[in-house]
């Protein structure tokens, strides 16, 4: 049954009797009473109303009318719902994100790795002994050949070059510093507009039914931290990732938390429920990802008892955004992918379910690949 129709016609017919009311109140002053009886009638209908305007309301306008979204809102409002069985109370309302694929790009690479990489250009200048070592020497001179022979340990080794060795305070101020200049490549936009609409209004409409949305990735803490609230509204306290060593120091008579070469906490794969039980102490009710490094944080959320919602981003669409999963080395997709069908959790087709992909764009719009 389309209840929509109903919903609407009823919200209009409200809203024609709160005019008509409030045209009757223009002579309120002259008639006193009546003018009260006026606006108390006139209240009660806007009273009545206020909830048919809010089911009128789509509260995810960029998806869609296909299954995802339908299984997204169902949950809502069936842990929302007092009266229903599966009814969650707020405070247990988790909701986990992984952000790289899932709530942002993450291509032509992973944008805190381009942000490593734009920082050894910046400090090259104070290190010449890089212009004949590699890693640094590919990054400096763009050679992608060299920088991919490199694999995991020379990524470690510019990691460990531009996030360690410097306060928290430093850290932050180099990100921010980057975040305001730098520019995607495809897109020429600034990497904080590259997050996905459909996903920000995930968030804002758990967040209008008592959910506590968190931001749990494998990039470093501290990275995300700097923009994680003014882009998705998700605090500094609920943003769990990658952490080095920290220690507390006092130089000059001023205190400061130095992010020491040695890494405390991977948070990718299995490193994410650990993280999660760590530092949230609750298991989620609600869990998104995309990629098979959150396999691990889905299924530590569809272990929990009671209603529980399991989501993976499939990236489809490559036209107006990048098609990739089994075969990808960024945001790799196969396992967890396998998995979401076999347990019949909620895969995005971003090609099909997707409206409009990103903020600054308009229905339908490509990129350049």
């Amino acid at each position: 049954m389309n209840t929509s129709k109903p919903v609407a016609m009823g919200a209009s017919l409200l809203a024609n009797d709160l005019g008509e009311q409030a045209r009757s109140l223009r002579g309120c002053y002259k008639r006193p009473l009546t003018g009260n009886r006026a606006f108390t009638k006139a209240l009660t209908a806007l009273l009545f109303a206020l909830p048919l305007f809010a089911q009128a309301a789509d509260p995810l306008p960029s998806w869609n009318d296909g299954p995802a979204k339908k299984s997204i809102i169902e949950f809502v409002q069936t842990v929302t719902a007092p009266n229903n069985k599966g009814f969650v109370q707020p405070e247990a309302r988790i909701a986990v994100f992984d952000n790289d694929g899932t709530l942002w790009s993450e291509q032509p690479g992973y944008f805190e790795e381009l942000f490593a990489f734009d920082e050894i250009k910046r400090m090259a200048a104070q290190h010449p002994e890089w212009k004949d070592q590699q890693p640094f020497k590919a990054v400096i001179e763009n050679d992608h050949k060299a920088l991919a022979e490199g694999g995991m340990e020379g990524l470690l080794k510019i990691f460990m070059a531009t996030h360690a060795g410097l306060t928290t305070d430093e850290f932050r101020d180099n990100v921010q510093r980057w975040l305001s200049t730098a520019r995607h490549p495809t897109t020429g936009k600034p990497y904080t507009e590259m997050v996905y609409k459909p996903m920000l209004e995930v968030l804002d409409y758990l967040r209008g039914q008592g959910f506590t949305p968190y931001m749990v990735s494998g990039g470093d803490t501290g990275f995300m931290r700097v923009f994680a609230e003014e882009v998705y509204g998700i605090p500094p306290e609920h943003v769990i990732g990658s952490t080095f060593v920290t220690e507390y120091q006092l130089k000059d008579g001023k205190p400061s938390i130095l992010r020491t070469a040695k890494i405390a906490h991977n948070d990718d794969g299995p490193g994410k429920p650990v993280s999660i039980d760590s530092v949230i102490g609750r298991r989620p009710i609600l869990a998104f990802g995309n990629s098979d490094g959150d396999l691990q944080m889905l299924q530590w959320t569809a272990a929990g008892a009671g209603p529980h919602f399991m989501g993976l981003v499939h990236h489809t669409d490559a036209k107006r955004e990048w098609a990739y999963d089994k075969d990808s080395k960024i945001g790799r997709l196969d396992k967890a992918l396998d998995e979401a069908k076999k347990q019949d959790w909620t895969i995005v087709d971003m090609a099909t379910e997707w409206r409009q992909i990103y903020p600054f764009e308009s229905t339908g719009t490509q990129h350049p690949q």
